[in-house]
């Protein structure tokens, strides 16, 4: 059950990455990061790559998917859980972690102008385009990939707005003229 962990895999257009198959060794690795820091920073993301020779990006989603696994479970349980972090501010591995977090992302305008006339041609690119992208513009392709989710979802919101903004001006325009 290894896994393929070759940064030049060839992947057609708008396709997923194949999926991660850690080794039973790598597992127990991961679980017991994830009974010490369900959420971990960046440095220990990295950190944990290096030792199971994998992909930050798919550190990342693991412990995406292993939250969503472990709520899923407390949901069925009491909500004993709740009331007794209600009582407490703030814990220090929360403290910890929010230190550990990976630094904000800069663009250049030139990086930026790539991007968006990237996301003009199509919001929703796929690796290989993604990949491209980010040997263009010189930033890590989940980076890249992070910057899309956050530009659908403010294109999105924008969109939704308009209508409003759009119904306010007429209401402005009918009130002036009363």
């Amino acid at each position: 059950m290894a896994q393929d962990n070759s940064p030049n895999k060839t992947i057609t257009m708008n396709q997923r990455c194949s999926r991660t198959k850690f080794t039973e060794e790598q597992s127990k690795i991961l679980i017991k990061a994830f009974h010490q820091n369900p959420y971990p920073g960046y440095a220990t993301k990295q950190r944990l790559a290096l030792e199971i020779n994998t992909d930050e990006s798919r550190i990342q989603i693991w412990f995406q998917n292993q939250r969503a696994r472990h709520q899923c479970q407390k949901k069925s349980e009491p909500d004993e859980d709740l009331e007794s972090s209600q009582d407490q501010d703030h814990s220090e591995e929360e403290i910890q972690s929010r230190e550990d977090r990976r630094c904000r992302t800069s663009y250049t305008s030139s990086q930026l102008h790539t991007l968006i006339e990237a996301f003009m041609n199509n919001p929703y690119p796929g690796i290989d385009t993604r990949e491209q992208l980010a040997k263009e513009i010189g930033i890590p392709e989940s980076r890249v990939q992070i910057w899309f989710q956050n530009r659908r979802s403010r294109f999105h919101v924008q969109r939704k707005r308009e209508p409003d903004d759009q119904d306010s001006e007429q209401r402005q325009d009918q009130e002036q003229d009363l």
